[in-house]
């Protein structure tokens, strides 16, 4: 899992691109729940998914 994952960190599903941009508002273990513009609050299993960075991308890329 991505050490940079961390609540406030905007990100997008990969496998969902309708789902717009998310918001990370917590991680707890893989479990990551994100508030995305267009599909509300979801929790995403970080071992099954890698979200992508958007913004203010803490790792600079």
């Amino acid at each position: 899992m991505d050490p940079f994952l961390e609540p406030g960190v905007l990100v997008r599903h990969p496998d969902q691109p309708d789902w717009g941009l998310g918001q990370v508002q917590s991680v707890i273990g893989h479990r990551v729940t994100v508030n995305f513009e267009d599909a509300g609050k979801r929790t995403v299993d970080a071992t099954r998914v890698t979200l992508l960075f958007v913004g203010d991308d803490p790792r600079g890329t």
